[in-house]
């Protein structure tokens, strides 16, 4: 009985709820990057190159005795990019938390003073320079 209360427990915890939200919106996300490279970005990029379809490059390796095996370099191409978009998208989201989590900068009171006789520089609770002997 106590697994199951711990189970219940730390499904209903945020961080668990948020830890799903975040995997089902990545997921949705994906796709969305998917079709992007697929259905936008590839199709001009194959027209600049020549009419290239890149979901169909792939290199024939002859097998002596058999079908010959097919590298679909292209395939690979596209998932790289659908990567680098990844990649950056989650990059730009993480500096964004970063920003606003980020505690201000305090800058701490000053521990020191010049000397206005020598320019040495002495504590700030000093009322005598200790190098010229000034009174502060």
């Amino acid at each position: 009985m106590g697994m199951i209360k711990e189970f219940k427990e730390f499904a209903v915890k945020g961080n668990a709820m948020d830890m799903a939200v975040g995997i089902i919106i990545g997921a949705a996300f994906g796709k969305i990057v998917s079709s992007l490279v697929a259905d936008i970005i590839m199709p001009p990029i194959g027209y600049l190159t020549g009419k290239i379809d890149f979901s169909k490059l792939a290199m024939e390796i002859p097998v002596p005795d058999g079908d010959p095996v097919l590298v679909k370099y292209g395939l690979f191409i596209n998932a790289v990019i659908q990567f680098t978009i990844v990649a950056f998208a989650v990059f730009i989201m993480i500096k964004q938390l970063n920003k606003l989590t980020a505690e201000p900068v305090k800058e701490e009171a000053p521990t020191t003073k010049d000397c206005p006789e020598c320019c040495s520089s002495i504590p700030i609770k000093a009322k005598r320079c200790p190098n010229c002997t000034a009174q502060i």
